[in-house]
């Protein structure tokens, strides 16, 4: 049992910590400070590292424009594209390969519906459609691993494994103009930011990377 003395200090006690609350007054909540919110990882360029960035940049990459390099390198890619076609369509009258036919359709059908895609990009966003077939034209300005006037006649004229080299030589070249296109739309400030575009290069360094590697395998075979 409790004492006397011990009653009237826990009684004095009770008193002094009442006493104490009042002086303190109500009890201040704290807001916590803004913060950015969580982390997010934005995808590196092909080749890059990802990073992280928070909401707020999130946000502010999310309302990024379209430069003057996105539409140059969309416009430039349809020439590009359209010459791998017509590439493609000399390959069924000229070898009697049916791996390099199959070569040749998977290259038609994956083209057309590229091209297709990027002239409706453009239009979506404002911009002139090019002539595909501009690079037919004398003095016509290249994209990079494109085939010049002289090398197209070469091929057109070539038959049998004769063809089959030049085809495997010239379509690697022409993708790895490809892939030095996509790598340069990376490497400008501000460029292949929008989503459609990041995308579409990334899918185009990948594929085309991976059909130089095929054309590769088919060339040594060639060489043996």
């Amino acid at each position: 049992m409790l004492t006397t003395t011990s009653r009237l200090m826990a009684v004095w006690l009770l008193m002094a910590a009442g006493i104490a609350c009042r002086d303190a007054g109500p009890a201040e909540t704290s807001t916590p400070a803004p913060t950015d919110g969580p982390t997010l990882i934005q995808p590196g360029a092909p080749g890059e590292p990802n990073r992280e960035v928070t909401v707020a940049e999130a946000t502010d990459l999310s309302k990024v424009g379209v430069t003057e390099a996105d539409v140059k390198f969309m416009q430039g890619m349809i020439g590009h594209h359209q010459q791998a076609i017509e590439m493609a369509a000399l390959l069924p009258s000229r070898t009697s390969r049916e791996d390099m036919k199959l070569l040749a359709k998977r290259i038609e059908v994956s083209q057309v519906d590229e091209i297709q895609m990027m002239q409706t990009w453009l239009r979506a966003h404002g911009q002139t459609l090019p002539d595909p077939h501009a690079h037919h034209q004398h003095g016509a300005t290249l994209m990079p691993g494109m085939l010049t006037m002289e090398e197209m006649a070469r091929l057109e004229a070539a038959t049998g494994v004769a063809f089959d080299r030049l085809f495997l030589e010239g379509m690697i070249k022409h993708h790895g103009g490809a892939i030095t296109m996509v790598r340069e739309l990376f490497a400008t400030p501000g460029a292949g930011q929008d989503g459609d575009i990041f995308a579409f290069a990334s899918d185009v360094e990948a594929d085309q990377q991976m059909e130089i590697d095929r054309m590769g395998g088919l060339l040594r075979e060639l060489q043996k």
